[in-house]
């Protein structure tokens, strides 16, 4: 495979209940990667992109976290039906989802 043009890491750090940073796992990240793993399936974006899950990239209070590079553009509550918008305006089309965003003071 060539170099992808963009790199999706899906956070899905799994924590015990109770843990203080708790996890991504605990809110649904799981579903999130499962979204995406569909959405790259539909759009054939196997050559172009890479998905990779990871354990935990940071926000974790904020997750589901998603993070893209080469941007270092990190997500922030994502849901499984956020993933769509992602793989329409950022991976294809090259636009932030601003609302989705992780404020500067997070990441």
């Amino acid at each position: 495979m060539p170099r992808p043009s963009k790199h999706v890491f899906v956070c899905t750090q799994h924590r015990p209940e109770g843990h203080p940073r708790g996890s991504c796992a605990q809110v649904n990240s799981p579903a999130v990667m499962e979204a995406f793993l569909a959405a790259f399936q539909e759009h054939d974006l196997w050559g172009v992109h890479k998905l990779a899950q990871t354990s935990c990239i940071g926000p974790c209070a904020n997750g589901p976290s998603v993070l893209v590079y080469p941007e270092s553009t990190m997500y922030v509550g994502v849901k499984p039906e956020d993933v769509r918008e992602i793989v329409e305006k950022h991976l294809k089309g090259g636009e932030v989802v601003e609302r989705l965003k992780a404020p500067a003071d997070l990441w």
